[in-house]
């Protein structure tokens, strides 16, 4: 089965349009599936629109979040919900659009665990959405190693064993086949048509670049340290060692020398900096002691076997 995710949020104009074409392009698909809508919290009549869109056709599921939560738990409910062995996420907006569908699950039958959309004519505005997209895709994949064009495409088909083990909390929706590494999964993109918005307004604004590039270092640190916590910590401890060894050398020059005192900001320094030195080693430690006790499950990292 087929699982097409669909995160919502005042969409109202788009939702009808949006579930004729996906109809019309799964009904092609020699495979069973199913359309859930995940409401958001709208407040535009969207999830009266989704109820006569469910009552019209048993394939597709609805689930209303309690309060809007924001795209990656909305998407995270969706994906934990759906029953297919491939998850389809994408937009409600109608600028993914559904014809790309076919060509993702057959990039998937290739091999790969997922199949991320590459937006490569995106028709949005140059300055506020293109350019800032453009600087943080390069960014996040230098950050996490994981070289895509286009993270923010919500359009991706996952494996479902692959999508479903991936942690997703906060706003890591974008961060996903960054993320989805850390249980093995092969990841490739695919040029996919991007339509301009139809209707009503985008929820993103320049305002979301500071939390886009605190989630990147964020990531970043999961995915470089999430196994070895202690690697992490303890080359942050390393560095306050060095500065506090600094201040005793400096502190010791001064009593050494002619006049024989010793600036009283040196041996505050040096103390403040063995402290959290100590600190983070015991942070550490104790992050290394929870990573041992519930560790990645040997199932999760197995590919293949006899």
């Amino acid at each position: 089965m087929i699982s097409v995710v669909l995160p919502v949020m005042n969409e109202v104009e788009s939702v009808g349009v949006l579930h004729g074409q996906l109809a019309q392009v799964l009904g092609t698909l020699p495979h069973a599936w199913e359309i859930l809508f995940v409401d958001d919290g709208s407040t535009d009549g969207t999830w009266d629109a989704l109820g006569a869109i469910r009552a019209s056709d048993g394939r597709v599921r609805l689930i209303r979040l309690a309060r809007n939560f924001g795209q990656t738990p909305a998407m995270a409910c969706g994906i934990e919900a759906a029953r297919g062995d491939i998850v389809v996420t994408m937009d409600a907006d109608l600028q993914n659009d559904p014809a790309d569908i076919p060509r993702l699950l057959a990039k998937l039958e290739e091999g790969y665990d997922v199949v991320c959309g590459w937006r490569h004519k995106r028709q949005d505005k140059l300055w506020t959405r293109k350019v800032p997209s453009q600087i943080a895709n390069w960014l996040i994949a230098r950050l996490t190693g994981v070289a895509l064009h286009d993270y923010g495409c919500s359009l991706k088909a996952y494996r479902a064993g692959a999508i479903k083990q991936t942690p997703l909390y906060a706003e890591f929706h974008r961060f996903i086949p960054a993320l989805s590494t850390l249980t093995g999964a092969l990841i490739t993109e695919l040029p996919v048509t991007h339509h301009a918005r139809r209707f009503g307004r985008t929820k993103y604004t320049l305002s979301r670049t500071w939390r886009v590039a605190l989630d990147m270092i964020t990531v970043s640190l999961i995915i470089k340290f999430s196994n070895r916590p202690f690697r992490f910590f303890g080359t942050v401890a390393l560095g306050a060692l060095a500065v506090s060894a600094v201040c005793v050398v400096r502190a010791w020059q001064w009593y050494v020398g002619p006049s024989g005192d010793i600036p009283q900001v040196l041996p505050g320094i040096a103390l403040l900096a063995l402290w959290l030195a100590g600190h983070l080693l015991t942070v550490g430690w104790i992050a290394e002691l929870s990573m041992a006790t519930s560790h990645v499950r040997p199932e999760r990292m197995v590919r293949a076997g006899s």
